[in-house]
């Protein structure tokens, strides 16, 4: 039995009934962002009203979550260095793909191509991934989420500002460039929960009961809080009209990149647990993050594409993940693996 982030407990092993479990399990979950888009909709507030409620997401309720969960991790379970780098590499490969068939159809503006790379590559792993992994494959996704967010958004933190100053009029110095990448990694609150629930490990610690409990329940409040907020805020931004390029950027972040991702993690990592890669392809199977609507917005390029990229492909992963929470229940990627 797994522990949901709902408090509730979830089987691993689906029986003949299975596709009704699946159905239970992302309802609830997919079923927030909808409630959250229906109050969006709905109640007259401004979308900066949300954000005390992100503050608490993004820098309380899920740091608090990822310290738990690899506060308690054995140490052999982080060293598995084929692992961070296969997922890495396929997450970077997708962005490529993406930015050089981008840049072909736009005449090389490298600012577009960037933020359209981001939206084919970055995947909403930070508000989706951990309530999504832990609900349907249990506490022992908590590393890997942990570390593919860790890397991947290393990625992207050094993607953005490095592209971005060849699209920008103002040249920002090595120097500087390397200090905002730095800053803007090691500043990251989930990035320092990580870091610091591996320390934790390490020296075998954990916090007073007190502090546990409050941890504890901060933890619970991670994923409806976050979840909700993703629906308000995608009933905040009007979808106004269909990107053309949304044509070939959902599909190749909704299928081609988890595809991608099964196949060279697959193959390039030996020893790692079923569950780890089962995870990996589940985060890339996410839509679009939030993140690229705001690094669009920073750059003043590509925003409301790039708003339409995310709504649209949130509310078509309701069907694509939940198509793909089944195949790997079903035991379709366990075959697939041992084959």
């Amino acid at each position: 039995m797994a522990v949901t982030p709902f408090g509730q407990t979830a089987s691993v092993h689906i029986p003949t009934g299975f596709m009704l479990q699946v159905l239970n399990l992302v309802i609830p979950l997919f079923g927030l962002v909808f409630l959250g888009f229906i109050a969006g909709k709905l109640v007259k507030l401004p979308l900066e009203g949300l954000a005390w409620l992100n503050f608490f997401v993004v820098y309380v309720a899920l740091p608090a979550l990822f310290f738990r969960l690899l506060s308690r991790t054995p140490l052999e379970e982080f060293a598995n260095i084929g692992f961070i780098a296969a997922t890495t590499f396929a997450t970077l490969l997708i962005f490529c793909v993406t930015f050089f068939l981008a840049g072909f159809r736009n005449g090389g503006n490298v600012g577009e191509s960037t933020i359209q790379g981001f939206a084919g590559a970055y995947g909403n792993i930070g508000y989706m991934g951990p309530p999504l992994a832990i609900a349907a494959f249990g506490p022992e996704a908590g590393v890997p989420v942990a570390l593919i967010f860790c890397f991947d958004n290393s990625l992207h933190f050094t993607l953005a500002p490095f592209l971005m100053a060849f699209h920008s009029d103002s040249r920002a110095g090595a120097l500087q460039l390397l200090r905002d990448i730095l800053r803007k990694i090691f500043t990251h609150p989930f990035i320092l929960a990580t870091i610091v629930g591996v320390a934790a490990a390490i020296f075998n610690w954990q916090p007073p009961e007190a502090i546990g409990k409050l941890l504890e329940v901060l933890s619970s409040g991670a994923a409806p809080c976050a979840l909700f907020a993703m629906g308000v805020t995608a009933a905040l931004r009007p979808l106004k009209r269909i990107p053309p390029e949304l044509a070939y950027l959902l599909p190749i972040k909704l299928i081609l990149h988890p595809l991608l991702l099964l196949v060279i993690v697959s193959q390039a990592t030996h020893g790692v647990p079923a569950v780890w890669i089962e995870v990996a392809v589940l985060l890339a199977a996410l839509p679009s993050a939030t993140n690229v609507f705001v690094i669009a917005q920073q750059y003043g390029v590509w925003q409301e594409r790039a708003s339409s990229a995310v709504v649209v492909s949130t509310v078509l992963s309701v069907f694509t993940v939940t198509a793909y929470i089944y195949l790997a229940k079903a035991g379709y990627l366990a075959a697939f693996l041992s084959g």
